[in-house]
């Protein structure tokens, strides 16, 4: 018996992106530009979507909706959104008033990591931790196919602790716009990676750098291994997923699958590491689909 279809939209900082999957399966994608600095825009433009997705479907759909940020637990306005113009707006609340339906939203970061539980890289696995690697650092982790949201909706913020097991070969500490020093992100986001290589590359430029035989990129490329398996081990410390799972730019390096797991156990709190790293199934499509996994799943628990 097929089920009904889901719809999941990606909010990105330049992009707006929705799927309607039916059974796992893509049936209509879409793909706008994100209106800048216009949140009445921005809402606009994710009602529009959903609306020319079910008239194409002809069918009302569950709904999920993956954010660069989180909701506030104290008064469910959107914080922490890299697009600046979604904090201290009730998204989910102006979502449900517009569109006069349940609305499920969550961080982007979780949604990638519901996605790669459902039916990518980790399927079928007790626990996952998802992790992102791009213009910034975050996380999500789902037991047993339930996304694990806390009670202050950070679970997964790993890119927010401080680098692990520093010394001096880490180099000077780095103030994270978060307002602290030394944050994970800041030396594992692409920007934070190629600010402190110094060579004056952006992240890609430096992987290819590396990958042609450059000896200063190829020892950036070295430093940022062993400092993702140094924060790597802490999640294994403290969470023991079953899978970790790599999404974001910096995720498509073939290196850190080589070198990382071999990296991992001298922190590992282990006689022997049973926790998998693999790269994301379904790659730049995991936030949105994770989206739709989360609307599906709010609707059948219902």
């Amino acid at each position: 018996m097929r089920t009904s279809p889901q719809l999941g939209i990606d909010l990105g900082g330049s992009k707006i992106e929705i799927i309607a999957l039916q059974d796992g399966k893509p049936l209509l994608r879409e793909r706008i530009g994100t209106p800048q600095g216009d949140y009445p825009g921005t809402l606009a433009a994710l009602c529009g979507l959903v609306r020319r997705a079910e008239l194409q479907l002809g069918a009302t759909c569950s709904l999920g909706v993956g954010i660069p940020g989180s909701r506030s637990p104290a008064d469910g306005r959107i914080r922490n959104a890299n697009s600046v113009c979604l904090n201290g707006q009730d998204l989910l609340g102006d979502l449900q008033q517009a569109l006069q339906r349940p609305v499920c939203l969550a961080n982007d970061a979780d949604c990638f990591t519901l996605s790669e539980a459902t039916d990518g890289a980790g399927a079928g696995a007790p626990s996952v931790f998802g992790v992102i690697l791009g213009t910034g650092v975050g996380g999500g982790l789902v037991v047993h196919g339930r996304l694990l949201q806390g009670p202050n909706a950070i679970a997964g913020e790993w890119g927010h602790n401080p680098l692990p097991w520093r010394t001096a070969a880490d180099g000077p500490a780095l103030a994270c716009y978060c307002g602290l020093q030394d944050c994970i992100e800041t030396f594992l986001s692409g920007p934070g990676w190629a600010a402190r290589s110094g060579l004056g590359l952006d992240a890609s430029q430096l992987a290819l750098a590396a990958r042609q035989g450059n000896p200063p990129a190829r020892l950036a490329l070295e430093h940022y291994c062993e400092q993702l398996a140094r924060s790597l081990a802490t999640v294994i410390n403290l969470l023991d997923p079953h899978v970790i799972v790599l999404g974001g730019g910096l995720s498509n390096m073939p290196e850190l699958y080589q070198s990382v797991p071999s990296l991992l156990p001298r922190h590992v709190f282990a006689d022997q590491l049973n926790t998998r790293l693999l790269p994301a199934r379904h790659g730049d499509s995991s936030g949105v689909r994770g989206a739709a996994w989360l609307g599906a799943k709010a609707r059948s628990a219902i």
